[in-house]
C-alpha cells in the first residue's frame, strides 16, 4: 500500500516530478535557477570559443559580465532557496568580476613613452 505523501507525488504534474517541486512557485524558482546556471555556464563556453579562435588563452569582457550576470541571479535564487552554500558560493565572486571590469573599463592608463 503506498504512503499518501508517495501517492500525492506522483499525482504532481510532469514539471513538478521532474524539477523535485511541489508548487508552480518552485516551478518558477527552480526555472530561475536553472536560468542563472545557464548564463554562468555560457561564460566558460564564450572563453573556450575565444581561446580556440586565438590558439591562446584568452578572457574576453564578455566573460566578465556573463560572471556578474549569472552570479546575481544565482544569488538571488539561493537568498529565495535561503540556501546559505548558494549564498557564500556566489557572494564573493563578485570582486573578482568587478575588479576585472574596473581594470578593463577604468584602470591604470600606461604612460606615453616620450623620448
Amino acid at each position: 500500500m503506498e504512503s499518501d505523501v508517495a501517492q500525492a507525488a506522483t499525482e504532481l504534474p510532469w514539471i513538478m516530478q521532474l524539477l523535485l517541486v511541489d508548487s508552480w512557485y518552485g516551478v518558477s524558482l527552480a526555472l530561475f535557477g536553472l536560468a542563472g546556471q545557464s548564463v554562468f555556464m555560457c561564460r566558460m563556453i564564450v572563453q573556450w570559443i575565444s581561446s580556440e579562435r586565438a590558439k591562446k588563452s584568452v578572457v574576453p569582457t564578455v566573460f566578465w559580465w556573463l560572471s556578474i550576470v549569472g552570479a546575481c541571479m544565482l544569488l538571488a535564487y539561493g537568498i529565495m532557496r535561503q540556501d546559505i552554500v548558494i549564498i557564500m558560493a556566489q557572494s564573493f565572486g563578485f570582486i573578482v568580476y568587478g575588479r576585472n571590469l574596473m581594470l578593463i573599463y577604468g584602470g591604470e592608463k600606461e604612460e606615453p613613452i616620450v623620448g
